[in-house]
């Protein structure tokens, strides 16, 4: 028998995981923060006009709060299949494994996609007002950069989980939709 698969979503894997899932639970990753430090050149934007997705950033001190899925009971192997040709498109995020704790207080290792910081994708550093700019205007082969951050946004507040500068994105993004 297999050992359970538990991974962890931050971003899209929370309200669009792909995969059949056994349990959800809200779930704690430390040492890491979500940010949109990652230009899509594939998913949310393209070649010519990345749009920028969430990846995990190493950060000392820093906390995430996502959901933690256990896939269904034999379908391990398929889902990792299916996780890493969703994720590993372009090998800017990393495959990794760490623990994350669980709302009722069980620790479970996770897989989780974190970004690579030499990849040319990274973009750590761009200003929020940058990042709106960027997601406002984006659109990639699953759809507009906008729809992405605000199904994000709205999932993460359903779940009672605070993201001050994802809801100040997704504010900012309606403005600038809204506007022009």
């Amino acid at each position: 028998m297999q050992d359970a698969l538990w991974v962890f979503g931050y971003g899209s894997l929370i309200w669009n995981p792909e995969f059949p899932v056994a349990e959800r639970a809200v779930a704690t990753a430390r040492g890491w923060r979500r940010s949109f430090c990652m230009r899509s050149v594939h998913h949310r934007g393209s070649a010519a006009a990345p749009g920028l997705v969430l990846a995990l950033d190493a950060a000392e001190g820093a906390v995430c709060h996502g959901v933690a899925l256990r896939a269904e009971p034999g379908s391990e192997g398929e889902t990792l299949a299916r996780l890493r040709a969703r994720e590993l498109i372009s090998s800017a995020y990393v495959e990794t494994a760490f623990p994350v704790a669980l709302a009722d207080g069980r620790q479970v290792p996770a897989v989780a996609f974190v970004i690579d910081r030499a990849h040319p994708q990274y973009c750590g550093a761009l200003p929020l007002e940058d990042q709106a700019r960027i997601i406002a205007a984006a659109t990639g082969g699953r759809g507009p950069n906008r729809e992405y951050l605000w199904q994000t946004a709205a999932h993460l507040a359903g779940l009672g989980l605070a993201d001050p500068e994802l809801d100040w994105l997704a504010e900012r993004v309606r403005h600038l939709c809204t506007a022009a």
